[in-house]
C-alpha cells in the first residue's frame, strides 16, 4: 500500500502491516492451477460482462463503458473437482455492502481542513454520498438473483460504516435509504449550503465557482447549480429484500477515530463554529497523531483550539449529535425503518438491553450469520474485539456446530490490531485479528468471514475457511458485492463473489443534475479524485471468483 498521508491511507493503514496475510504472498505460494477462469452464467449488470472504463490517459477523464473482470477459481483450500457446475444446489445468496460513508458534508465535526496535509485527505465526490448508495439500491432491487446460482437474493448486509460522522442525521438518512423513503442531506441553513466548497478556498473543489481551485486546476469542471441539486431532497425506493446492519468505526465513534469521552465532539458536531482550514504542518501532524493512534483525540484537540479563532459562523442543528450504542439500536428497532424486514436489522430488545452490537441470525436451513462488533469504544480507527465477545462467539460457534457459519463485521483481520481498553470495561482484554482468526479456525463449521474498512477487494484464504474484504462505495471503483455459497455435493462447497456498480449511467452528462446523473457524477468524481489510488479494486482474484473449501 502506499504510505502517503492522506485519508485513503489512513483508511487503507491496515491493509499496509505485515499482521496480514498478503493475497499477493498467498497467491506465490498457491498451486499454479489454482486460480483460473470459470465460465458462469452472469447477468448483464455484473462487473464479470462489463465495468466502467475510462477514457484517455491524463488530465479528468470521463468513463464509458469497459470490459468486465473474468471470474477465477481459487483453490488454496479444496480442488476444483469436474461435473460440479451440474451437481451443485444453492444454500445461500445475498448481497454485501459496505462503507457507504452517507456524510453530512456541513457537519463541524468534519476534518476536511487536513487536506492541507495531502490532498487524497478530503473528496470531491462526498456531497453525493446519499444518491450514489439509493442507486447501488436499486441495482440490487433490478439484479434480483444471484448471477451463478441463480437462486433469489435473500438479503444485503452491511458491513459498517454506513455513516460518516456518528451522527443521529446520517443515522436517519441511511436507515430512510435502506428501507424506503425521502430525505434531504441537508443540515444547518435549510435554504443553503455551509460546507468547505463554497468556501471560496482553493483548498477545495469550488464547483459553482469559477475559481481556478486545486481540483479544477488537474481538469475538475466548473458545474453551476450542483450544491443545491447536492442538497436537494432524495427518493429511495428501499431494498426490496431483507437486511442485516453490523456497526463500523465511522457509525460508532467521532470522525471514526475518537472515543466520546466528554462534550468537546458534541459541542463542535452540534454547535455554529466550523473550522475550514488549517497550516499544512498542522494538519500534517494531526494526521500523523491519528494515525499512530490518538483514541481520545488529544492532537486534535489542542489544534482546534489553538485555530478556533479562524472558524466561520454556521448554523448550528442539534441533528448532527452523537448517537450512543442504545440509539443505534434504538433507530434500528423504530417500526418506520423496518421496510422489507426484518424488525431491527439483525439487532433485537436484547442488544437494545445488554448494549452489545453483536448478534446471531438464520441464514437459510443449515446456514447462520454471525455479525460481531469490532469497533473498539475506546476510540481509534483500527478494530479490536472484547473478552465477552470472543466468549460468546466461541459459545455460539459450538452450539451451530451442524450449521455452516459466515463471519460478518466491519475489519479485517489485518485491521485489527487496537487493543485501547472500552473506557465502560476499563480491566476487560481487548483482542486482535489474529487472536480472532485462530479462534474462527478452531470450528471446523466457519466457511468465510466477510468484512470491509479497507475500501479495498482482497480475499485471503484461512486454512479452512475464506477472508472476504470488499472495496467501499465511497472510493472509486464504488462496490458492492454478491456472495452465494453452493454445495457441490462431491465434498466440497463453493463460495461466489461478484462485484457490482451501482445502476447509475457511466457515462456522465454535466448538464443533468437529476438524483441519477448526480449517481452518475458521484461515480466518475470518485474516479478523478486527486490522491486516487487506482489499486482498489485489488487483483483479479479478489474480485469475481469461485472460491472452494472442503465441507465439514
Amino acid at each position: 500500500m502506499d504510505p502517503a498521508l492522506s485519508r485513503r491511507s489512513f483508511l487503507l493503514a491496515s491493509a499496509m502491516t505485515t499482521s496480514g496475510v498478503a493475497l499477493e504472498v498467498a497467491l506465490a505460494s498457491a498451486p499454479a492451477a489454482s486460480l483460473t477462469a470459470a465460465p458462469s452464467v452472469t447477468a448483464p449488470m455484473t462487473t464479470v460482462r462489463t465495468v466502467a472504463r475510462p477514457r484517455g490517459a491524463t488530465g479528468y477523464r470521463r468513463l464509458a463503458d469497459g470490459p468486465g473482470w473474468r471470474r477465477v477459481t481459487r483453490t488454496e483450500l479444496a480442488g476444483a473437482k469436474k461435473g460440479r457446475a451440474e451437481r451443485r444446489t444453492a444454500l445461500a445468496c445475498f448481497v454485501q455492502f459496505t462503507d457507504l460513508h452517507i456524510t453530512d458534508v456541513q457537519s463541524p465535526q468534519r476534518y476536511e481542513f487536513l487536506r492541507a496535509g495531502d490532498l487524497g485527505f478530503w473528496r470531491p465526490q462526498e456531497a453525493l454520498t446519499a444518491v450514489g448508495a439509493v442507486s447501488l439500491i436499486e441495482q440490487v432491487n433490478a439484479l434480483r438473483r444471484g448471477p451463478v446460482t441463480r437462486a433469489p437474493i435473500g438479503f444485503v448486509m452491511t458491513t459498517g460504516d454506513n455513516t460518516d460522522n456518528n451522527s443521529r442525521i446520517e443515522l436517519e438518512w441511511f436507515l430512510t435509504a435502506m428501507t424506503g423513503g425521502r430525505f434531504t442531506p441537508n443540515t444547518g441553513d435549510p435554504s443553503g449550503y455551509e460546507g468547505v466548497q463554497d468556501s471560496g478556498l482553493g483548498l477545495y473543489w469550488q464547483p459553482d465557482s469559477g475559481m481556478r481551485d486545486i481540483d479544477k486546476r488537474v481538469g475538475f469542471p466548473r458545474l453551476d447549480g450542483f450544491l443545491e441539486a447536492a442538497i436537494r431532497e432524495v427518493s429511495s425506493p428501499g431494498l426490496a429484500v431483507p437486511w442485516y446492519s453490523t456497526v463500523g468505526n465511522h457509525d460508532r465513534l467521532f470522525g471514526g477515530s475518537y472515543s466520546a469521552s466528554g462534550g468537546f465532539f458534541a459541542d463542535i458536531a452540534t454547535g455554529s463554529r466550523k473550522l475550514f482550514a488549517l497550516p499544512a504542518s498542522e494538519a500534517g501532524a494531526v494526521y500523523q497523531s491519528l494515525r499512530r493512534g490518538d483514541p481520545t483525540g488529544a492532537r486534535f484537540r489542542a489544534a482546534w483550539k489553538r485555530y478556533k479563532g479562524k472558524a466561520r459562523t454556521v448554523t448550528a442543528d442539534e441533528r448532527r449529535a452523537p448517537v450512543s450504542p442504545h440509539a443505534y439500536v434504538a433507530a434500528h428497532l423504530d417500526p418506520a425503518y423496518t421496510g422489507a424486514g426484518p424488525v431491527g436489522h439483525g439487532y433485537t430488545r436484547d442488544n437494545l438491553d445488554s448494549g452489545s452490537l453483536d448478534y446471531l441470525f438464520r441464514i437459510a436451513d443449515g446456514v447462520v450469520g454471525i455479525s460481531l462488533d469490532t469497533t473498539d469504544r475506546g476510540g481509534d480507527y483500527r478494530g479490536s474485539v472484547g473478552n465477552r465477545q470472543l466468549a460468546w462467539l466461541e459459545r455460539t460457534l459450538k452450539t451451530h456446530a451442524d450449521d455452516v457459519a459466515l463471519i460478518f463485521s466491519h475489519h479485517p483481520s489485518w485491521a485489527m490490531t487496537n487493543l485501547t481498553p472500552n473506557p465502560a470495561r476499563a480491566h476487560e482484554k481487548r483482542h486482535g485479528g489474529q487472536e480472532l482468526l485462530a479462534t474462527l479456525k478452531r470450528h471446523r463449521n466457519v466457511a468465510a468471514w466477510i468484512n470491509g474498512h479497507s475500501h479495498y477487494n482482497k480475499i485471503v484464504p484461512h486454512g479452512g475457511f475464506w477472508e472476504i474484504s470488499t472495496a467501499s462505495h465511497i472510493d472509486y471503483p464504488q462496490l458492492a458485492r454478491v456472495v452465494e455459497l453452493a454445495d457441490n455435493h462431491d465434498g466440497t462447497l463453493s463460495l461466489f463473489t461478484t462485484l457490482v456498480e451501482s445502476a447509475a449511467p457511466r457515462r456522465t452528462d454535466f448538464t443533468d443534475l437529476s438524483q441519477n446523473g448526480l449517481a452518475a457524477l458521484y461515480r466518475e468524481l470518485s474516479f478523478n479524485s486527486p490522491g486516487m489510488r487506482g489499486t482498489l479494486a485489488g487483483l483479479t482474484a479478489d474480485r469475481n471468483t469461485e472460491l472452494l473449501l472442503r465441507k465439514r
